[in-house]
């Protein structure tokens, strides 16, 4: 009995076991199932992603595919530079006709845009964008490859520089004694830069100026602010111009003033003596005939006569006619 008590305290405890067992075995089985539909769930998201991320590196591919079919051309690309240094100037505040000209004919060629600065000087500019062989470069696989490409691509900067200096466009009366050469992709300039940067000094010696859409801005700035500073002289000067015309004019009028004063002070004088002197020395006369008449008409036509009073100015003289 004893015996067959141990076994059944055995089996409770093993069942109870068994039991927890199942217990635990159940809840790793529903977190397993969990982690596996999460899983499911992050893959189909994860691949949903792959997918666009796929798509978008393909139309990227043929945007830049287009991009570069289109840059290709020589014409595609002096518009696609044009269309930048045209953006470059209205973010500067310059307007067609009024700050620049586009394609403006002159003595010495025909330049892509020129600016109209004060006392009539021009400084004109040019759209150049080598790109074929910095294309090549990019393509190059080997060093080799690349080194010739570079090189070049440094040979074509400096023609278009040689090109453009060769015209001589700063050479006119009314010009500046520079001209621009506008490359219109910053990566392009800067690779010039960090490729060859004696390009722009020996473009300097020459009276050319390389420029990048963000060093053009800066320059179209002090072109701009010296324009303003020309406009607020040129103001200035019709101002104190004025301001000299003014004064003539207003010595003139205190001359002028001061005179009519002394003129109608003397036409006073006259008229105070007029009035009172010479009306007094007329009136004496007048009064003795006025005597006389009475002495000489007899006592009984007599009538009597009454003087009028004396009068001042021109009223007495007027009664007495």
């Amino acid at each position: 009995e004893r015996a067959s008590g141990e076994l059944g305290a055995r089996a409770s405890r093993l069942d109870a076991q068994l039991a927890a067992m199942t217990g635990e075995l159940a809840r790793v089985t529903t977190l397993v199932r969990q982690l596996e539909g999460d899983r499911e769930q992050k893959f189909g998201a994860l691949a949903e992603h792959l997918r666009q991320a796929a798509e978008q590196t393909a139309r990227l591919a043929d945007t830049t595919s287009s991009l570069r079919q289109a840059l290709s051309s020589t014409s595609a690309r002096g518009q696609w530079g044009e269309r930048m240094a045209e953006d470059v100037l209205r973010l500067a505040g310059f307007i067609e006709g009024v700050n620049y000209r586009k394609q403006l004919t002159t003595a010495q060629g025909r330049p892509d845009f020129t600016f109209l600065l004060p006392r009539g000087l021009r400084l004109h500019m040019d759209v150049k964008f080598p790109l074929d062989n910095y294309l090549r470069y990019l393509d190059a696989t080997t060093t080799a490859q690349r080194d010739t490409t570079r090189a070049a691509f440094l040979r074509d900067v400096r023609a278009r520089v040689s090109e453009l200096a060769q015209r001589d466009y700063a050479a006119g009366p009314d010009c500046v004694n520079c001209v621009l050469l506008f490359i219109p992709n910053e990566q392009l300039y800067a690779f010039i830069q960090s490729a060859d940067a004696a390009i722009c000094e020996e473009a300097l010696r020459t009276q050319v100026v390389v420029c990048s859409p963000l060093t053009l801005f800066a320059v179209l700035a002090v072109v701009r602010q010296a324009v303003d500073n020309f406009v607020l002289e040129r103001t200035a000067n019709e101002i104190l111009a004025e301001l000299a015309t003014f004064d003539r004019q207003w010595a003139k009028y205190v001359e002028h003033s001061d005179r009519l004063g002394r003129c109608l002070e003397s036409a006073n004088r006259a008229y105070n003596e007029l009035t009172t002197t010479r009306a007094r020395a007329l009136e004496r006369p007048l009064e003795r005939l006025a005597e006389l008449r009475r002495q000489r008409e007899a006592p009984g036509d007599r009538e009597v006569t009454t003087l009028p009073a004396a009068r001042d100015g021109p009223d007495a003289l007027r009664a007495d006619a």
